[in-house]
Order: structure tokens, then sequence, then C-alpha cells
């Protein structure tokens, strides 16, 4: 400590005025100020730890809380973290913004401040963190809570059930024997071709040939992968021999044309689909429903690495610059 024309630094090198003016805070903490003071100028550990961990951190609760469980079973939680996380945006811009004021206004060449670095880097990683949570949400993570949430059937035989005796399916595991009758496939084209397929029987073990069903309620579908015009369905494990499972269609946006598509094939075969139920044709229903949580995690995981990794060489480049400034 040393005093000078009636003010005193403080441990960090911050200023304060002498007793009975305003105290500026952040300077007093070390949080804004880019040097510490002395005999040789340093940059200032504290502020340049809190500005690598302090948006990583937001952006690891934002992406989060936009992401996991919370997001599905209490929006409204999920929401206010978001909300609460850029009221931590607003604050460090605010303080940045007054901070630059008051050094401007008492000396036209003040210091570097880590305030409007944080304020920045703050507000980029709410962003980033919104939206790409948000995305890793609709893509992985709801489709896999609404498949957890619905039941599993197994041994359905296509010939018997109905579609409104199993309104709660998530994930079905048909008879050996049912099949797919792509020769009553068809597309309805809306911008994109919603392809579907009945799900039939085999008349015994022996023989591919499928029987004629009173009743369609199981539809493989699928997006872009048949021609719309003739009946060449090749959507999902269509073509597997050990296929006899179905995902269920949790698309709320595409079932409409499905339903549009089924009404086709109902007019072009003469058939009938009293309550239809939409599924993706495939192997192992378990095994892919587990694959959207573990992928939902894995963007979690590499989106943290990919955001630690950015404000780590951000942090280097504003202290790189930082220190050219003292050394001017």
């Amino acid at each position: 400590m040393y005093a000078n024309n009636g003010f005193q630094t403080d441990s960090y090198g911050a200023f304060a005025e002498a007793p009975g003016g305003t105290l500026d805070m952040m300077s007093a903490k070390g949080v804004s100020a880019a040097f510490l003071r002395g005999p040789r100028r340093r940059l200032n550990a504290v502020p340049l730890f809190i500005a690598l961990f302090g948006p990583w951190a937001l952006f690891g609760v934002v992406f989060a809380a936009m992401t996991f469980a919370i997001h599905y079973e209490n929006p409204f939680f999920a929401y206010l973290i978001v909300a609460l996380g850029f009221m931590a945006v607003v604050g460090a811009g605010v303080a940045a913004f007054h901070a630059r004021r008051r050094k401007l206004a008492r000396d036209p060449g003040h210091e570097p401040s880590w305030l409007m670095f944080m304020f920045l880097t703050m507000l980029v990683a709410w962003m980033a963190a919104f939206v790409a949570g948000d995305i890793n949400f609709y893509q992985n993570m709801q489709p896999y809570f609404d498949l957890k949430n619905l039941n599993v059937y197994p041994d359905v035989d296509p010939a018997v059930m109905r579609g409104q005796m199993i309104m709660d399916a998530g994930r079905i595991e048909f008879t050996k024997n049912a099949r797919l009758d792509v020769t009553r496939s068809i597309g309805f084209k809306n911008v994109d071709v919603y392809c579907v397929a009945p799900v039939s029987k085999a008349k015994n073990a022996t023989t591919t040939s499928l029987e004629l069903l009173p009743n369609y309620d199981f539809w493989a579908v699928g997006v872009n992968c048949c021609s719309g015009n003739e009946p060449d369905f090749h959507c999902g494990a269509f073509n597997s021999a050990g296929a006899h499972g179905g995902l269920r269609l949790t698309r709320d946006d595409q079932r409409p044309f499905y339903r549009l598509a089924v009404q086709q094939a109902e007019a072009a075969y003469n058939i009938k689909a009293v309550h239809p139920l939409f599924f993706i044709w495939m192997k192992d229903p378990q095994a892919e429903t587990e694959s959207m949580w573990v992928q939902g995690v894995k963007v979690y995981m590499i989106g943290l690495f990919t955001h630690f990794s950015v404000q780590m060489f951000l942090v280097a480049s504003a202290t790189m610059i930082f220190a050219r400034i003292g050394h001017l």
C-alpha cells in the first residue's frame, strides 16, 4: 500500500477513492482490472479464471436445462433456469457498461477490462446453449421420453389385434410371421413423400404369401423412401427377415400426411384401416429407443467440450491482447 495524492491502491492494483468517496466494488475485487499494479505490471489471474469458467458454466447449465428431463417433465422450471441465466448475462452487461463509462470519464487512457469480454462471451454462451439444447431435445430427448412413457406390447398378431386396443403402444414386437405387405404400399406427396406399408401376416412359416386381412391397423412408415406412384416401399428394415418390431411414430407434424397416405391405400387396394397406428419398422425397438438417450447425452458432452475449447481460445486471445496493451 502507498499513498498518492489522497488515493491508495489495494492488493490487486485497483484504485479506490479516499474516505468519503464512492467505492468501485468491481475494481476493488479485481474482477474488472486486467493488470496487477506494482513494480512490474502483470495480468490478474482472478478475472482470467472467471472469464474462462463463468461463460462455460452458464453454457452447461442452460444446455442441460433445455436438453434433459426437466424440459420434458417441468418445462416451467427449465425456462426459469434459462431466464435466470439471461439475467446473469444482463447483469454482466450492466456492470460492463457502467465500468466502461466510469473509466472513460476518469481516464481516457484507461486499462482494458474483462467485464466487457465477460458480457459478450456470456451472451454468446447463453444463446448457443439455448438453441443447441432445444434442437437436441426435440431431435433426441423428447422422442425418447415420449416412447418411455408409452407401453411395450410383445407378440402382437396383426390379424387379431386392433389399433384401438393398444392406443398407448410405444414399442411393439409382432409375431414371427408378421410381414410388411409392400404390394399394398403407397406414398402421399406434400413436398416430401410420406410412405406407408401395412403390416400383414404370412399364411404359414414356409411361404412368403400373405393373408388378406379384414382390417389393417398397423402401418410401417417413412419419409422419401418410396416413389409414391407405385408399391415400392423401402423404408426402415423393410427387407430384413429378422425385423418384426415397430417403434411408434412420435412426430405429430407428420401424422396427418400418413393418414392421408393410408386413405389413398384404402381406396387403391380396397382394404380397410379403422384405426391406423404408425410405426418405424425395425429389428430391435428397445435398442433404438436407448440409442436416442445415448445420442442426446453424446451431443451434450460434445457441446460442453466444444464450448470450453472455444472459450479457452477466446480467453487466450484476449490475454495476449491485454498483455500487449500492458507493455505499450
